[in-house]
């Protein structure tokens, strides 16, 4: 038996690493237990979210947007560039060179707070026990607290399994070393919508299949019918109700057979990215033994505290109901720490920001109007276009529009929607301002800089009782 803990934390992602950290801020001997292994084949901290998920994808989004305002947009601006170019190696070389520096440093970060690094794969035991299996053989530990965080993974389709680099999962779609001539991402969520995105700008023609007849359905539809039609100005062709049947890789490419509204139908493409959603990490985690409650999804149950139904067994990020987000997880990662040392804390599941890192941006927060109309509450709403705003227009970057939500008795803000430049970090905003349950009022009150993307927020909590000043007031 090894040495015992106050913590072990079963996972090194956003969520479990945020929770060794605190719990080792808080005084507690903390381990933590991961066995990610990156492309250089060392172990790595980070787990998919640094690895292969949110910041790589961001890294090639954020270089091939730049690449675009290069080769189509800086001549607005009186910049004239003769023969641009993708050099997609780099571009990936880039890439794999920011993940390295985040995961190392949360390596640092790590010794710094004195956690011990556990590399290897862990498997529950009753009794606040883990197994991990790692190079040295099986090693058993004990903590007094066991936090579970191993995360997601890509879900596969037996109608397009996956088959070297031709038929690839979003980890798959960050690596590739040039650019295909013809692409089909199955699945029109986050994940599809942005590594779509990635490689339309590098000038792939791009098919996205999507089996739901609704476009961004979990998103404001006000919001999600602007974006749709800005993502078929750039090129995505989107189709809706299409459902996959069946793949075949040949030597021309991948023949996609699907069926929708107007029956079979069939395409032929270079390359294919699967992109239809997460699945908990639980399967190599929880012996049967141990004992642990997980839900017909494969999610951990766990009540309002992230306690599963051991005692001192705790469960995070996407093990656990909620959105699948990072920073979700982080913040649950916080909050149980937290609470084995104690403390009081409390975590507003209302109040989680949403973010799409395409471009435009799209954010959200609180309720859409959908679900208020649903719930039967009386609300109001304004709305202000960035085609009125003077710095969006400076930027040459207008597109979209800020949506806010508030009651209508109270005014309280019961949701803020934008579709726009830099909108990930405008929702902030709206976030502070639901936490402290303030209302469109304290919006409209706020005196913001001028210009700023910021004060089309501001436009929208005055056109919430139509009195916007860069707009005409109409009643809805």
């Amino acid at each position: 038996m090894s040495e015992q803990y106050d913590v072990i934390v079963v996972g090194g992602g956003p969520a479990g690493y945020v929770a060794a950290i605190r719990s080792a801020q808080l005084g507690l001997k903390t381990a933590c237990v991961e066995q990610w292994i990156n492309k250089q084949g060392n172990p790595a901290l980070g787990g998919t979210c640094l690895n292969v998920g949110c910041i790589p994808s961001k890294a090639l989004l954020e270089s091939s947007q730049l690449f675009l305002n290069a080769r189509d947009q800086f001549s607005d601006h009186g910049i004239e560039i003769d023969g641009v170019s993708a050099n997609v190696p780099k571009m990936i070389e880039s890439k794999d060179k920011i993940v390295q520096e985040l995961t190392g440093g949360i390596e640092h970060l790590f010794r710094a707070n004195g956690i011990e690094w556990i590399k290897g794969s862990a498997s529950l035991l009753p009794e606040r026990e883990i197994e991990v299996a790692g190079d040295s053989g099986k090693t058993v530990y004990r903590a007094e607290n066991i936090i579970l965080a191993t995360g997601s993974n890509s879900i596969e389709i037996p109608s397009a399994p996956l088959q070297g680099d031709i038929i690839v999962d979003s980890s798959g779609a960050l690596d590739w070393q040039s650019v295909p001539e013809k692409l089909c991402v199955i699945g029109a969520g986050v994940i599809g919508l942005e590594l779509g995105s990635v490689w339309r700008r590098l000038g792939s023609e791009v098919i996205v299949l999507e089996a739901q007849d609704a476009f961004l359905p979990v998103a404001d539809q006000q919001i999600a019918k602007d974006a749709h039609r800005q993502f078929k100005r750039q090129g995505l062709d989107i189709r809706l109700g299409a459902r996959v049947m069946s793949s075949e890789v040949t030597d021309a490419g991948v023949k996609i057979r699907y069926t929708d509204s107007s029956g079979e139908q069939e395409i032929s493409v270079d390359r294919v990215i699967v992109a239809v959603g997460r699945r908990p990490n639980i399967d190599k985690l929880t012996l049967p033994e141990a004992g642990l409650l997980i839900d017909e999804r494969g999610l951990v149950h766990v009540n309002d505290q992230c306690e599963t139904n051991l005692p001192g067994v705790w469960a995070i990020g996407d093990l656990v109901r909620g959105p699948m987000l990072a920073h979700k997880g982080s913040e649950e990662g916080v909050a149980v720490a937290e609470r084995i040392a104690g403390k009081h804390c409390h975590l507003n599941y209302g109040a989680i920001p949403s973010v799409i890192y395409t471009h435009p941006e799209i954010s959200w927060v609180g309720k859409t109007e959908e679900e208020l109309k649903e719930e039967g509450r009386e609300y109001k709403s304004g709305v202000f276009p960035f085609a009125a705003s003077g710095r969006a227009k400076a930027m040459r970057d207008s597109a979209g529009m800020v949506k806010l939500l508030a009651d209508k008795q109270t005014d309280e803000l019961l949701g803020m929607h934008i579709i726009g430049a830099h909108s990930s970090e405008l929702i902030g905003l709206a976030v502070t301002v639901m936490e402290f349950e303030g209302t469109s009022e304290d919006i409209a009150r706020t005196v913001f800089a001028h210009p700023t993307l910021s004060e089309a927020i501001h436009e929208s909590a005055l056109a919430a009782d139509f009195r916007a000043l860069h707009i005409p007031n109409k009643k809805r």
